[in-house]
């Protein structure tokens, strides 16, 4: 918000380009360490773009353009793995990271020479002692940015808790040991397979219908595609309902986006936004601890069915949100 959102992504694809390549020449554990710390200190460059399209994107077209972004940041999330583990026995482990470096710094140059930001007003100079004010307290109304980094922290929670239990749950599903890894990527996969394909058009499908009614609309699809994972006796059936959860989910995100844009001054979009990331890194965390815990002691289909109450109860909460603000706004045009 300060210094331009441009310069963070320039910022962050040159560090991590510099750091990745240097991870290929590493000669001790420490200085792997080290470079590793350097690239989550680097990085940010997902999260940076998303600030970027939201606050550059007309409002009516911030669900479709938050679509169109988080289908590419799934596709790479994807396919990222898929290389890694195909390019060290063909090429070396050193040089998979040098390409990775080469790789990322061409996204450095294309970020510095293709993007172009469009220019930020000047703020107007505060008086010495004026203390600046937070992004959030300059909110006017704080309730539906809260419900977004609470449905964004559900997100990520409903998509890690399966995390710890996927191995062993299919090693339950199917009779050839041996192909346990294989089924459990392709389980994991489905759901980000889902949420390519239907991102950006549930996103423009939000830009026209509202993106309040899609958040909802998709909790309550997810909570109730996610009982029927707690019983399946096979693992296509299980494949089958992570691809359309992850069809389900795969509008949330662009909508809490732009929910949060639409709700937020232009001056401190970045600052809430980076709220909103903090909380989606929250729920990764939690999210496979709880699920390992929960599978642990009470059966890992109790994690599915758990996952089930918390995105029903999200959407309730979503709802109550949505109805009380709507009842504002028409109590607010109503007055004289």
């Amino acid at each position: 918000d300060r210094y331009g959102r441009k310069v963070m992504l320039v910022r962050a694809s040159f560090g991590m380009a510099i750091c990745m390549s240097l991870t290929g020449m590493v000669e001790t554990v420490w200085q792997l360490v080290l470079l590793r710390l350097l690239i989550g200190f680097a990085g940010g460059y997902s999260s940076g773009s998303t600030i970027l399209v939201a606050m550059q994107t007309p409002k009516e077209r911030s669900g479709w353009a938050l679509g169109v972004l988080s289908a590419g940041i799934t596709a790479g999330s994807l396919v990222g793995p898929l290389l890694g583990g195909v390019l060290p026995p063909v090429i070396g482990i050193r040089a998979t990271f040098l390409l990775s470096g080469g790789v990322i710094f061409l996204a450095f140059l294309a970020t510095t020479f293709l993007i172009k930001e469009s220019p930020r007003p000047r703020p107007a100079e505060a008086a010495p002692a004026a203390k600046p004010k937070s992004g959030w307290s300059q909110i006017p109304d704080k309730r539906p940015v809260a419900a977004m980094l609470t449905t964004g922290m559900l997100l990520a929670f409903a998509t890690m808790s399966i995390e710890p239990i996927i191995t062993v749950y299919v090693q339950q599903l199917i009779e050839d040991q041996s192909r346990v890894t294989l089924v459990a990527g392709v389980v994991t996969s489905a759901a980000a397979l889902g949420t390519i394909l239907s991102a950006s058009w549930l996103g423009k499908l939000a830009d026209r219908i509202g993106h309040w009614n899609v958040v909802v609309g998709a909790l309550v699809v997810s909570a109730l595609l996610l009982i029927p994972q707690a019983f399946v006796t096979n693992s296509w059936q299980l494949i089958g309902l992570r691809f359309l959860m992850g069809l389900a989910l795969g509008g949330l995100l662009p909508c809490i986006t732009s929910v949060i844009r639409h709700n937020t001054p232009d001056g401190v979009g970045g600052n809430v936004l980076g709220l909103a990331i903090a909380a989606q890194y929250v729920g990764q965390v939690a999210g496979p601890l709880a699920g390992g815990f929960v599978g642990g002691h009470f059966g890992m289909p109790s994690v599915f069915l758990g996952t089930s109450v918390l995105m029903a109860l999200g959407a309730v909460y979503n709802w109550i949100v949505q109805s009380r603000r709507t009842r504002h706004m028409a109590l607010e045009a109503g007055k004289p």
